[in-house]
Parts: structure tokens; sequence; C-alpha cells
């Protein structure tokens, strides 16, 4: 048991019988004769729904050990993300809207470390950062407007938007959490080539 003050993101609770992964957890002070909240953001890790919960500061909270495995991410068969475990070849399927967006950054044969909560997979923690070709885009403009901005459709199928210059064939950044291009990958051109 811990106090709700002591929630960190990346935590695992039980609450009303089911499990919840915290996903933010901050506390804001009370005035005057208030003790504060703690104001929270957690994911049901069976429907990969949200929900924005306050607690009082002492709130009493049962918290669940996590372990983590690096698994190898084999396919998604439409409702469910299989994975296999290295070692014992045993298949682990996980909902796929428990991943939500991250889904579309996951690489066939690629191994990524699994949160398991109770022996049930949670999460998969992806870096905050991946690279990814642009497949599919309008043709680049070098116009004065930074600002503006095209859609595009990346090699694993997921659209973005990208900065008017981005062409076909490009390499560019994106943030797993939140889907949006960062910057372009600048390939260094070897000299003598």
């Amino acid at each position: 048991m811990i106090v709700a003050s002591e929630l960190k993101a990346g935590m695992a609770l039980r609450l009303e019988g089911h499990i919840f992964k915290v996903l933010q957890s901050e506390f804001k002070a009370g005035g005057g004769q208030t003790g504060g909240v703690v104001k929270s953001l957690l994911q049901n890790v069976a429907t990969g729904r949200e929900w924005d919960r306050r607690f009082h500061p002492d709130e009493k909270l049962e918290d669940l050990a996590i372990e983590r495995h690096n698994l190898e991410f084999l396919y998604t068969d439409g409702e469910n993300c299989v994975f296999m475990n290295p070692d014992n070849f045993e298949q682990i399927e996980m909902p796929q809207a428990v991943l939500g967006r991250m889904e579309s950054f996951l690489q066939a044969g690629g191994s990524v470390p699994v949160e398991f909560c109770e022996d049930k997979p949670i999460s998969v923690i992806l870096p905050d950062v991946v690279e990814a070709r642009v497949a599919e885009t309008a043709a680049p403009q070098h116009s004065q407007q930074d600002s503006t901005w095209k859609e595009a459709v990346l090699d694993n199928g997921v659209r973005i938007l990208v900065p008017l210059f981005i062409a076909t064939g490009e390499l560019v950044r994106i943030d797993t959490r939140t889907g949006k291009y960062l910057e372009r990958v600048r390939v260094e051109k070897k000299k003598g080539a």
C-alpha cells in the first residue's frame, strides 16, 4: 500500500477491481484549510481507456509490482499484438487498444521491453523517438513559410503532418508519445563516393 502523494508515472495500481497504469501524476497544493489533491492520469490495462482521477494526498492505494521482460514482436492479428518470449518461445497477446498509437511503431522481429503485472502484459516500452521513412507525400516545396504542413504516410502506414520541404523517401524522426514529426534525419554523404 502507498499513499496517493507517492504516485509516480509508470506505477501500477488496483482500483475498483481493475488494474491501472499511472501515466501522469502531480500534486496540487491546496489553499487555506484544504490539503491539496493528487491529479493522476490512469490507463486501464485491459481496455486501454484513460481515466483522469483525483485523490486525497493521504488516500491509501494498492500498488502492484511490475516486471519487465524483453520480448520479440511477431505480428498483429486484428485485435491483438502477438509477442514471443525468446527464452521459451511462449507467445503472448496484448490487446491493440492498450498499445494505442504505439502499435504502429512496432517492427516485426524487433525486441521490445514489455511490462507485466500479475503475469499479464500491461504495456510496451518504446523509445520516445523513432525514425521512419516517408513512403508517400506531396512534392516538396521550399517556400518562405516554415509553419505550413502537409500530410505524409510513413512506411509503417502512420499518417502524420510534415513540413512542406519533406520529400518522399526521406527519413524523419517521430515522437512515439504524440505521433508528431520532430525533424528530418540528415544523412552524411561520404567523401570520395
